[in-house]
């Protein structure tokens, strides 16, 4: 069976190449032209992956995807005509697990989709390796849910992204494009300090407000995750 991608896009002219582009791919393809249509779409369910422009009628991208992300972990790309780091952190901070620019090469937006698709599989595929702790952190993948001592820690969906993938590679030393690879799905070209953003976050919400220090920086090189409280 074909994966079902919605298209959320307000340029009618994007949107129907998107569509002839994607079909011709082998998928199935449905197109909305405002947020609130698409944000309905959504919520009847069956849908693989979206495709949300962050300029919508009605309502904006980046409140579709909040409104998606308390149902549903499909996946979503971002598609936008800005390109300032600030709007691409709010798409992923939204919940977005890509952000192509405009204009885009058709043959990116292509390869970004499957990387998107795979890391969906993969993750089913290992669901049955639930929980992972460090000390008194756990992060429990089934539930999507990350704690300190019993206290759950608020986290973004590239927030907990990022500390799934440091606490899946425990005392393993990543490089900067590495995490970009793996928990952004493709080469933030430019961009990877993206990656010290989102560390400084995850150390705000869990190294300093408990007093631990899990994520440790090798200068010159990345980051390292280590159980050594």
């Amino acid at each position: 069976m074909s994966e079902r991608i919605l298209i959320v896009e307000d340029e009618s002219k994007i949107a129907r190449f998107l569509e002839l582009e994607l079909k011709h791919e082998g998928y199935e393809v449905e197109i909305a032209f405002d947020g609130r249509s698409g944000l309905q779409r959504a919520e009847k369910g069956d849908i693989d992956l979206i495709i949300l422009d962050l300029m919508l009628p009605v309502m904006s991208g980046i409140e579709v995807c909040r409104r998606v992300r308390k149902f549903s972990e499909v996946p979503i790309i971002m598609l936008t005509a800005k390109d300032d780091i600030s709007d691409k952190v709010t798409g992923l901070d939204s919940g977005a697990d890509d952000y192509v620019t405009k204009p885009f090469a058709i043959e990116e937006l292509l390869a970004r989709i499957r990387v998107a698709l795979k890391r969906k599989y993969s993750a089913f595929r290992d669901s049955g390796k639930d929980t992972l702790t460090a000390g008194k952190l756990v992060l429990s993948k089934l539930q999507h849910r990350v704690t300190y001592d019993g206290e759950e820690v608020l986290l973004s969906k590239k927030e907990y992204d990022l500390l799934l993938y440091l606490m899946e590679n425990k005392g393993i030393v990543l490089d900067r494009e590495k995490l970009i690879e793996n928990v952004w799905g493709y080469d933030f070209i430019g961009d990877t300090n993206v990656t010290d953003v989102y560390i400084r976050y995850l150390r705000s919400k869990i190294d300093q407000k408990y007093g631990v220090n899990f994520i440790r920086t090798i200068r010159g090189v990345g980051y390292i995750f280590e159980d050594k409280q």
